[in-house]
């Protein structure tokens, strides 16, 4: 058996999926599993049952970092969106019988069309498209924003609380980088991200707007439909959705968004997000802050703090990547990387902090 088999066999008991579905859904006679491994976080595995494509979502297995891959969380905030202007798959169950698959699990619709991580489809390769792809994908983040998000049962209270998110997002994610240092300080240490969290903690903006939050909002978490014309199929990996500060969700958009201007670089965000968007045509990062505003009527004021942020944050992920490596919990190729990839990424933030890496 090979390392992927195995691995396959801990995220999917074949039969058992089998056995679950066919007692919601009704039997079929055309049964299929396979992994998709092109995301980092939560496992996806695409599934044919009968005549319908579905994608069944789960965590990795092994331990995880509290809250880190709350797939029915994900599967809420995406089933109240059904009915909004958000594009988002059509959700069909979600499971918290952990006797089928080890782990809570839910089941959506499975959306055609490309995800635009490591390069442009050929039918988008011209100036004007690559203008499009931009705006679209910041018009969809405009979106999310203006959710009444009471109104679709994403309660202020319950779903989320936005007094205070924004420091509070410091602090989760200082806890998180420090979860994964219980097991990664043994291999090599960070001591940058200490720099990078206390003038975090110093410089968290006062009263920002209170939205709907994604959570992960980038570029490869959007899908393009396969039509022509750029535009936005779905917006996938909502696990990290609350009620919050929107800037926070720009700000990590902006971290993945390369400038023709940008000086070059290879840091862990090239492994995660490559920079075909330096090409003629792409919007630069200030015209995707310029759009943003105009649509939603806020002012981004504070983007040191906030892509500063996102680097954290993303360094924070990458740790916790490297730890579940180092323990074994997963076959991703990219998490190994990040005993490099993370380094890199505090010195980008405090490159940002410092000025060096301007809006």
């Amino acid at each position: 058996m090979t390392s992927d088999e195995a691995y396959f066999r801990r995220i999917v008991d074949e039969d058992r999926l089998a056995d679950y579905l066919a007692a919601e859904l009704g039997p079929v006679d055309e049964y299929d599993v396979r992994h998709h491994q092109e995301g980092h976080s939560n496992e996806t595995l695409f599934v044919t049952w009968g005549d319908a494509e579905l994608v069944v979502r789960r965590p990795p297995p092994g331990e995880t970092a509290d809250k880190a891959h709350d797939v029915l969380r994900e599967y809420r905030v995406v089933h109240a969106l059904q009915d909004t202007e958000v594009r988002v798959p059509e959700t069909v169950l979600a499971c918290d019988d952990h006797a089928v698959l080890g782990s809570d699990f839910y089941v959506m619709r499975r959306e055609e069309g490309d995800v635009l991580r490591y390069d442009e489809p050929d039918r988008f390769a011209t100036p004007a498209k690559r203008e499009r792809i931009g705006y679209e994908l910041v018009e969809n983040l405009a979106r999310v924003h203006e959710v009444n998000y009471d109104a679709v049962g994403l309660e202020h209270g319950d779903f989320g609380y936005p007094p205070g998110f924004t420091e509070r997002q410091v602090e989760r994610w200082t806890e998180q980088i420090e979860w994964g240092f219980e097991v990664t300080t043994e291999e090599r240490e960070v001591p940058e991200l200490y720099d990078v969290m206390e003038w975090l903690r110093d410089n968290v903006p006062e009263d920002p707007p209170a939205t709907l939050v994604h959570g992960d909002y980038k570029l490869d978490n959007v899908m393009y439909g396969p039509g022509e014309r750029p535009e936005i199929a779905a917006l996938f990996d909502w696990e990290m959705s609350t009620l919050g500060d929107p800037f926070t969700d720009l700000g990590w958009m902006l971290l993945y968004w390369h400038d023709a201007k940008d000086p070059e670089r290879m840091d862990a965000t090239e492994t995660l997000s490559k920079t075909f968007t330096t090409r003629e045509g792409y919007p630069m990062r200030q015209e995707l802050v310029a759009r943003y505003e105009e649509l939603t009527g806020f002012s981004y004021d504070n983007d040191r703090f906030y892509r500063a942020l996102a680097a954290y944050k993303l360094a924070g992920l990458g740790e916790m990547f490297f730890r579940r490596h180092l323990e074994g919990n997963s076959d991703d190729d990219m998490y190994p990387q990040m005993r490099e990839g993370v380094p890199l990424l505090a010195e980008r933030a405090l490159r940002i902090i410092n000025g060096g890496e301007p809006l």
